[in-house]
């Protein structure tokens, strides 16, 4: 179900479903424990008169996103001691084999941001490589974004299937620039009306996901002008079964970059704005390709929150947050085929002496992730993988 971690990490405290596979009956919440075993939350809370037995014994965690911030860090909380107490933890462990993950929530509304400043100067170097600034003029003055397609998110290990669409003008077939993306996803729940403060947007930030937002670049190219990502992003989005909360990764909260100019009031923050400090690691069949790392995004999730609702759009449970492709200031970094092929130009080289510009069917993505853990050492985040079949 997942890639072991490296040797000096432990999983993540995260929170997710599974199911029996094969087997009829309903999935369950789970969590992580160090030793990569997977404790029965729902089953340990009624057993034990745990905090918010009726939610944790739900099949997923919506009930417990729409529940809000003081349920789901009780919840937390309480998880830590169990998993530290592994005698008392083994009788509520699931069996080591026969489970698959599910989809962790039910997702509603669906927003991918641009919020990484390299990923957007590489981008415009190669879109526009005569601009004097390769930024968009609206780019450091807020969190950038695109409403995507909720129903075809999906959780790792869903194969991802070539979409065909316009490639150009009388031009309908398979994409043939089919690309990931490097991505951070951030789960909201404690649904309220916009808009919502920049002091209140932690609130409703359960935790982070890995995600991979697949690209069909020749659709997408086409189609863009003058609206924006259509059919090249909406087929799919594969994210990690597994839910970081955010106060799990509070050692990995570090300062934003220096934001010239300043944001306006409603996306500056009381105390400074904090970002993430999360290495992610991209494999191309087996093989690393990019190593993006997090700490480099310009916006927080609390600024994409109140961004995205100071209109007056409220929140939902189950509400999803890209962060658009984390990419860093060297090609090792780079958080896409676009930019580590340079739109084509320049292949990538992987074992054996095969290349790639763009994924190939049969292809398999992996992303991974660690942080620094809240008692020193590393933790993993979840991991996301996705194989392409063909069209």
């Amino acid at each position: 179900m997942t890639t072991a971690p490296p040797p000096t990490t432990v999983p993540a405290l995260a929170l997710g479903a599974v199911a029996g596979k094969g087997r009829p009956g309903s999935s369950r919440i789970a969590c992580p424990l160090p030793d990569g075993g997977l404790l029965d939350v729902g089953s340990l809370a009624t057993a034990q008169r745990g905090p918010y037995p009726d939610l944790l014994a739900a099949p997923d965690l919506t009930r417990l996103l729409d529940a809000g911030a003081p349920a789901w860090r009780e919840v937390v909380q309480w998880l830590r001691g169990w998993r530290e107490d592994h005698e008392r933890a083994a009788a509520y462990r699931l069996p080591d084999e026969g489970l698959v993950p599910v989809l962790p929530f039910a997702v509603a509304d669906y927003v991918d941001f641009y919020a990484c400043e390299q990923h957007a100067r590489n981008a415009g170097l190669i879109f526009r490589p005569d601009a004097e600034d390769p930024l968009t003029p609206n780019w450091r003055r807020m969190p950038v974004g695109y409403h995507g397609r909720s129903g075809t998110v999906r959780v790792t290990g869903t194969p991802v299937a070539r979409p065909s669409g316009q490639r150009g003008p009388e031009d309908f077939g398979p994409c043939a620039k089919l690309d990931f993306e490097a991505e951070l996803g951030f789960v909201l729940g404690g649904p309220v009306p916009g808009p919502v403060g920049i002091d209140d947007a932690a609130d409703h930030v359960l935790g982070v996901v890995l995600l991979n937002d697949w690209s069909a670049r020749d659709i997408q190219f086409f189609e863009s002008r003058p609206l924006g990502p259509h059919l090249g992003k909406s087929f799919a989005t594969s994210i990690s079964a597994w839910v970081t909360p955010l106060d799990e990764l509070s050692a990995a909260r570090v300062p934003l970059p220096a934001h010239d100019p300043a944001p306006l009031p409603y996306l500056t923050p009381g105390e400074p704005a904090l970002g993430l400090d999360i290495d992610l690691a991209v494999h191309v069949n087996g093989e690393l390709v990019a190593s993006p790392p997090a700490r480099d995004l310009y916006w927080s999730p609390e600024q994409m929150v109140a961004h995205l609702t100071s209109g007056g759009a409220g929140l939902r449970a189950g509400d999803l947050l890209g962060s658009g492709t984390v990419s860093g200031p060297e090609r090792s970094g780079f958080g896409s085929m676009l930019e580590l092929s340079w739109n084509g130009r320049d292949p990538v080289v992987l074992a054996g002496g095969a290349s790639r510009t763009w994924l190939e069917d049969g292809d398999e993505v992996v992303m991974t992730a660690t942080a620094p853990a809240r008692d020193g050492g590393r933790v993993a985040l979840g991991e996301v993988r996705g194989r392409i079949r063909g069209a």
